[in-house]
């Protein structure tokens, strides 16, 4: 964080609040986006309803009292001074502005006017007197320690010493073509934003920015792979792999069927692979994988499977010895002592070691394969361009597979994932029972608590995914709904899940789940993808409503893993129109092209996006127009071979993937 010490004010510990916040240098600190703007503008008060939102601002008349309201709880009241009269003012859970509201000092208030008692519950409190003119006040994310006024005012400093640090990664013909304002004023009005039609050319600008050089490594890869004619032809007997299959103990769908010629197909074909297998939740993309693996092992190669975090690395490694009898697998992930990796390490190079599972551990530079073949990265919009790389590049032509449980539209699913073959697989295997759905609301608490209750008395295990929240008070939030269910089910293990905690505590609380010692799991939406546990028969998520369908579909798809008939219970403040579709139907496609017509929130690649999908500023469904220009312009800079002449666009191709 060296160039954050040029920022007046910034000690080592404020530079541990920012590193909460993913800011580790100037770049990142400029680029921490507002993830929402208020609109400030003085209410007239004479207008006002009971109840309605009040925006008022005035003098601090009173010293502020602060009290305990409830367990937990305190509050905090003083009178305002307007123009017009004097307003009592109450804040809940504020308790660290006592000390910076005193009397005669001037405060913004927004919050709810109670028209009967004079007053405001003020939901926000800001330090400045209101202009006759609406502003526009940036909002960001923060964290404890670190409050909104003081990190407006580190970006501020930031944005002051960065005049001549910005890079502008957008050609200057294209910025011409499209008169975009340039990267340093757009920084300056996205945090400061002082007129809307200025903001909006400042997002579109910034956003098309993001997009591009997401699709220029997009469009450099698939021009690589095209041009690309080395490969080995692996000879794949067929015949080993119908053999297998008629052992397993059941039928493999017709897509799966399909899906493993397209794979052996290309195995053999003498062009290195480089292929998606797109499928829902629960429809067998895992063994399709495995046994293309098997096929590459039975040719002479080794093969590499990477997974997004340990505990399902162990899941798989698991399954595969079950599944593989005489193939030698090991389980390469961080925690294992230096020792034993030392030891993988040899028998990887020795070839003794015909399959390694794991996590990132297996990209690290002490990895060095014999022959490998086949690499596998599940849950690949976990994983950036970089780090798969990373591992295609440990041998000298493995052919590559990625796995994503997120379907998207094939028209999207064509775009970012444009350097890949894609396979689809829909039908789900014959044994998989239908997830039946509940869409309920708040007054309907009771009837939740029985169907739990119902469930529970079977010895089957529940899923709680506790409201979205600000990230500071996930904890609080997790544990508030634990002491709620520790009452309603006394005699019951309860188990919580956030993401506060270290990995290691999380793996602890995902192996217990595992091995039925906690019966009610509840959560944020860290729960892992991918993660099977075959008893868990309910998953309950409260707030619904603020989930988007896609990561409603995932979070769904955490149980019904096995041939048990699971529920999932969908509650929501109020009925929504929008969640009926969860209750119609269980096809991750079906749901994911509604989610793209309603344009709902959520996150489009389930829980949480990574890797090179983890946008600041653009959306990939609101800017969908936006990529589809930037993926034509970015291409358009690779055929005519027009990036030699901006270094700094190479170079930041270079850092994401292995540029020639």
């Amino acid at each position: 964080m060296e160039d954050m010490d040029l920022i007046k004010g910034i000690g080592s510990r404020t530079k541990e609040y920012l590193k909460k916040l993913e800011i580790y240098n100037l770049n990142d600190l400029i680029t921490h986006y507002p993830f929402r703007y208020e609109i400030l503008k003085r209410s007239n008060i004479d207008e006002l309803n009971n109840g309605d939102k009040i925006i008022i601002d005035g003098m601090v008349e009173t010293t502020p009292v602060l009290s305990r309201f409830k367990r937990n709880m305190n509050v905090m009241r003083f009178n305002l001074s307007t123009t017009k009269n004097l307003l009592k003012v109450s804040i809940f859970n504020r308790a660290f502005l006592q000390r910076y509201i005193t009397i005669g000092k001037s405060i913004t208030v927004v919050g709810k006017y109670d028209l009967l008692k004079n007053s405001i519950t003020a939901s926000d409190i800001y330090f400045m007197k209101l202009t006759d003119t609406p502003t526009m006040l940036p909002i960001y994310k923060t964290t404890t320690g670190l409050n909104r006024k003081n990190l407006s005012n580190i970006i501020k400093s930031g944005l002051s010493i960065s005049k001549n640090k910005v890079i502008d990664y957008i050609p200057d013909y294209i910025s011409d073509q499209y008169s975009f304002l340039n990267k340093y004023e757009s920084l300056l009005v996205i945090h400061d934003p002082k007129d809307v039609g200025l903001l909006k050319k400042s997002l579109i600008r910034l956003k098309y920015e993001e997009l591009f050089l997401f699709m220029l490594k997009i469009n450099y890869l698939k021009l690589k792979n095209s041009s690309d004619t080395s490969g080995c032809n692996r000879n794949v007997d067929i015949s080993i792999i119908k053999n297998f299959i008629e052992t397993l103990p059941f039928e493999l769908t017709v897509d799966q069927k399909k899906v493993i010629k397209e794979i052996i197909n290309d195995l053999n074909s003498g062009k290195r692979m480089n292929r998606l297998i797109q499928g829902d939740v629960g429809s067998g993309k895992t063994i399709v994988a495995l046994i293309s693996c098997l096929g590459m092992i039975k040719s002479g190669y080794q093969c590499a499977i990477m997974v997004p975090t340990e505990i399902l690395a162990k899941q798989h490694y698991e399954n595969v010895v079950k599944l593989f009898k005489g193939v030698k697998v090991d389980l390469l992930i961080g925690s294992i002592k230096k020792k034993e990796k030392e030891q993988i390490y040899k028998k990887l190079e020795n070839n003794e070691i015909d399959i390694i599972i794991g996590t990132h551990a297996l990209i690290q530079e002490d990895v060095k394969f014999n022959n490998l073949g086949l690499v596998v990265t599940d849950e690949q919009h976990r994983f950036g361009v970089h780090q798969r790389g990373n591992l295609k590049n440990k041998g000298e032509l493995p052919d590559v597979l990625y796995m994503s449980a997120t379907p998207i539209p094939r028209t999207y699913a064509l775009t970012i994932y444009g350097d890949m073959d894609i396979s689809t697989i829909k039908t789900v295997p014959k044994d998989k029972k239908e997830i039946i759905t509940y869409l309920k609301t708040n007054k309907d608490i009771k009837d939740v608590l029985l169907i739990i209750k119902r469930e529970l008395d079977k010895n089957h295990q529940v899923y709680v995914v506790a409201p979205l929240i600000e990230d500071d008070k996930e904890k609080n939030n997790v544990n508030k709904l634990k002491r709620q269910y520790e009452i309603a089910f006394k005699s019951f293990n309860i188990g919580v899940l956030h993401g506060k905690m270290k990995q290691k505590e999380k793996d602890e609380i995902m192996d217990k789940f595992l091995k039925n010692e906690i019966n009610i799991l509840i959560s944020t939406t860290v729960i892992e993808v991918g993660i099977d546990v075959s008893n868990a028969t309910m998953m309950v998520i409260y707030d619904a409503e603020k989930f988007g369908l896609s990561t409603l579909h995932q979070l769904r798809g955490r149980v019904g893993r096995s041939t048990l008939q699971s529920y999932c219970i969908l509650i929501s403040k109020t009925e929504s129109e929008r969640l009926k579709i969860m209750t119609e139907t269980s096809d991750g496609f079906e749901i994911s092209e509604a989610d793209f017509k309603l344009r709902g929130s959520g996150d489009l690649f389930g829980i949480k996006q990574s890797g090179d999908m983890n946008f600041k500023i653009a959306d990939f469904k609101k800017d969908f127009k936006i990529l589809m220009q930037a993926k034509e312009e970015s291409m358009k800079l690779l055929e005519d071979k027009k990036i030699n002449d901006y270094p700094e666009i190479k170079k930041e191709l270079r850092k994401s993937i292995n540029l020639d």
